[in-house]
């Protein structure tokens, strides 16, 4: 039994020096390399939120942007529109010109050619006026005395 005594006190003599050599050279250096390996993922942990943080911020600046962007194509969008919609106006009131001035432009061509037309059909009727007076009196007269009294009958026909 004393044999077991001693043999336990030697183990745990053992132990004891193990554990303080252990303590002494080998857990003071495994503690740093572990404390060291939790600060280096603590860091890592800490980097990735700061980019998803960075990403977080860049996206929203971007989204931002597009929004910016989309508005802008709108009010070009809008402006292209409403200059189409003027252009055409312009368009519009220039033909609606053009259509008046030709109306015009017809309207004094046809009282032009009215008046020819009437003045040339006074001297068809005086012609003929003539050439019946002269048939009907057989009498010559002279052209400027026929020519006076027929435009004196068209002008009274003309009056009535």
């Amino acid at each position: 039994m004393n044999f077991e005594l001693q043999q336990i006190l030697t183990h745990a003599l053992g132990f004891l020096i193990f554990v303080w050599i252990l303590k002494r050279f080998a857990w003071g250096p495994l503690l740093a390399l572990m404390e060291e390996r939790r600060n280096k993922i603590v860091g890592e942990f800490a980097e990735i939120d700061n980019q998803k943080a960075e990403v977080a911020k860049v996206t929203a600046d971007y989204e931002a942007r597009m929004k910016e962007i989309e508005n802008e194509r709108r009010a070009k969008l809008v402006e292209a529109v409403k200059e189409g919609k003027g252009l055409a106006a312009d368009i519009k009131n220039q033909a609606m010109a053009e259509v008046r001035a030709l109306h015009e432009k017809a309207k004094s061509d046809l009282q032009r050619d009215i008046a020819q037309a009437k003045v040339q059909l006074r001297d068809e009727m005086i012609a003929m006026t003539m050439t019946a007076a002269e048939k009907v009196i057989r009498e010559k007269m002279d052209d400027r005395k026929h020519r006076e009294l027929i435009g004196q009958y068209i002008d009274e026909l003309g009056r009535a």
